[in-house]
């Protein structure tokens, strides 16, 4: 029997500390992405403010001035004013959606046309054979037996 000492008792009794995981995230964090209308809005402010305040507000708003240089440039080419235009689609002209549904429409009835023209040919057809039937039978009944 072996017997621990106070030391190696309290070692294994202790509770574990937790360790941080050294694992890396499998994905990072994506880059923040702001809004036209709050690029616009702060370098607006900043412009306003003395040096202090302009670190302030960079503080307090969590940004980099190399963040202000490129929202700068941006409103400078007018990419700010192009962000904040409606997302999506272009509205569609009445015209052409009116356009597009009467040529759907179009080759719908169209496809119809050319059905029913084939199932007109073929009862034609048809007639013609009962109507070849009908007579011939007619002409070997008419015929003397035998």
């Amino acid at each position: 029997m072996t017997t621990m000492t106070a030391a190696q008792l309290r070692a294994q009794t202790a509770p574990m500390e937790q360790v941080p995981d050294p694992e890396v995230p499998e994905r990072p964090r994506p880059p923040r992405s702001y809004p036209a209308a709050y690029k616009l809005r702060i370098l607006e402010e900043y412009e306003r403010l003395d040096k202090a305040a302009k670190g302030a507000l960079l503080r307090r708003e969590g940004l980099y001035t190399s963040l202000i240089s490129e929202w700068r440039k941006q409103r400078d080419k007018g990419a700010l004013q192009a962000f904040q235009q409606r997302r999506g689609r272009p509205p569609v002209d009445p015209l052409a959606r009116e356009n597009a549904r009467l040529q759907r429409e179009n080759a719908r009835l169209r496809e119809q046309l050319e059905r029913a023209r084939k199932v007109i040919e073929v009862q034609g057809e048809l007639s013609a054979l009962l109507d070849r039937l009908a007579n011939g039978s007619a002409t070997h009944d008419s015929e003397p037996q035998g």
